[in-house]
This record gives C-alpha cells, sequence and structure tokens, in this order.
C-alpha cells in the first residue's frame, strides 16, 4: 500500500476469518494474520471462548458471548495473560429493555476499569440489535447510554440470510444516529466488498466504500435521501473519484469494519485505482 494512502485506509478490516462464512480453523487464522504484513489490517476478531487458546502478540478484539456479566472475566483473562486487547464487543439482547441493558454493560465496563482489568484505552463496542426501519425510542435511549459514557457502537451490516442486511434507509439513519451523538461505530458482517452490489445468492450487500462516503456526507449534513443515494451507488468509478472528499474525517466515525476476507477489500481498493 503507497504511503501517501495507507493513513486512510489503516487498520480498515478487522480479521474475522474464523467467523462465518469463511469459519476458518483458529490456528490456521492466526497463523495467516502473524504472517500479514498489510497496513489496511487492523485487529484479530475472536470469541472469548478462544481467548485460552491463543498465545499473547496480535492486537484482539474480543467478541463477548455473553452479556453485561461477561465483561470482567475475559477482560481480566486477557490482563493476567499479557495479550493486546485493542477492543471488546459486547451485544445488547434485552429487547424489551435496550437502555437497561446498556446500563448493565456501562456498569460491567467501570467495574473492568476500576479493578485494573480494563485499560482505559481498549475500546469497548457495544452492538445495538439490527431493527429494521427507523431506531425505536429503545435503541435510542440505548444508543444514548452508550454515548453517555464515550463508549462505542457496534452495527451490524450483513449476515448468512437475506434479513440480516439492513436496507439502506434503515443503515443510513444508524448513521445519522451514532453522528448525532457524536460517537464512533465499526461494522461487522457483509462488507468485504468496496462497492455496493447484488451477491450470487441475491442478496443486495452493501459496500465499505459507500459506507465511509456515506459516514462523511452524513457529518457534512447531507439529507437523508443523499446519504441513502450514496449507500446505493453502485458505480465504483464514481466512487474512487469521489475518494477525494475528506474520507479520513469519516474514519474518525466509522472505525472499522470486521471481515472473513482481508484480501478482497485490498483487491476492490487496488482495482479501484484509490490506492496509488
Amino acid at each position: 500500500m503507497p504511503a501517501t494512502t495507507e493513513p486512510l485506509w489503516r487498520g480498515l478490516v478487522d480479521d474475522a476469518a474464523i467467523f462465518p462464512p469463511g469459519d476458518a480453523p483458529l490456528d490456521a487464522a492466526l497463523a495467516a494474520y502473524r504472517e500479514r504484513e498489510e497496513p489496511l489490517v487492523g485487529a484479530f476478531v475472536l470469541r472469548d471462548t478462544d481467548l485460552p487458546q491463543v498465545d499473547p502478540g496480535p492486537p484482539l478484539a474480543v467478541v463477548l458471548t455473553g452479556g453485561a456479566g461477561q465483561v470482567a472475566g475475559p477482560a481480566a483473562l486477557a490482563t493476567r495473560h499479557g495479550h493486546t486487547l485493542a477492543r471488546l464487543e459486547v451485544a445488547l439482547r434485552d429487547l424489551d429493555d435496550l437502555p437497561g441493558n446498556a446500563r448493565r454493560v456501562v456498569a460491567a465496563v467501570d467495574a473492568a476499569r476500576a479493578t485494573g482489568d480494563l485499560d482505559d484505552d481498549v475500546a469497548v463496542h457495544v452492538e445495538l440489535p439490527a431493527l429494521p426501519g427507523e431506531p425505536t425510542y429503545g435503541w435510542l435511549a440505548a444508543a444514548d447510554e452508550v454515548a453517555s459514557v464515550e463508549l462505542l457502537l457496534k452495527l451490524r451490516t450483513g449476515g448468512l440470510d437475506a434479513d440480516a442486511h439492513p436496507d439502506s434507509p434503515t443503515l443510513a439513519a444508524w448513521i445519522d444516529a451514532a453522528l448525532d451523538r457524536e460517537t464512533a461505530f465499526k461494522c461487522t458482517a457483509g462488507l468485504h466488498r468496496a462497492v455496493r452490489h447484488t451477491g450470487d445468492d441475491g442478496i443486495e450487500r452493501h459496500g465499505f466504500l459507500n459506507l465511509l462516503l456515506a459516514t462523511r456526507r452524513a457529518f457534512d449534513g447531507a439529507s437523508r435521501d443523499d446519504v441513502v443515494a450514496t449507500l446505493e451507488e453502485r458505480d465504483g468509478a464514481a466512487l474512487a473519484a469521489a475518494v477525494t472528499e475528506d474520507l479520513a474525517g469519516a474514519r474518525r466515525w466509522f472505525r472499522s469494519f470486521g471481515s472473513c476476507s482481508v484480501s478482497q477489500p485490498l483487491t476492490d481498493l487496488d482495482a479501484l485505482g484509490v490506492l496509488a
């Protein structure tokens, strides 16, 4: 990657090779990560249950398999074994009380920081449920709880089934909600290609370059319709030409995305000519 473009793309893709649909064996995925020297790649994503099988070294993004009560144990284990913990990721599951669920996560994070098991510089991303349509009052109230203590959001942009992929108006609403709260976010699933496209399975898939541009334009005050249109743009050349916009500013908010492929994003960016 050319040095002139490296800061924009550095750490954009978290290596989630062990998650579906890649499902790579943990040892093979770790070996490939350690051999890779690519600035585009950020942390190695794994489940908290995988921690005992990993030797210290790579920066880790640990996905908690439980809720708020699961924060302390993995944080302490990572600290005790000398892991480089880049972030914790925890999903809210109590759909009947999302704000209360968020408060429980905040309390657990505060407790782990107070005991020294979780450093202050470890990012904590809270995944809000991928509910279709405009965010509900409870969804927004949970986002308020996350933002009030400067935790970060996690947005699910895909999955194995068609209904796991939010439509563009829904994703635009999530971006607006994050920016309204001045809260950075990461995305997960479905973003291994740069440009929006229809997959071989017929599922509409978002492009990560679309999302970067949409984030920048939403921050600049673009209308919701314009943000949706950016998310739905399929002309790679048009998106590549727009990279001259201040995408470094977009990275302040859209921090990274997890992908089971780290080669496809780089291949796409190279093909679009934006790395020159």
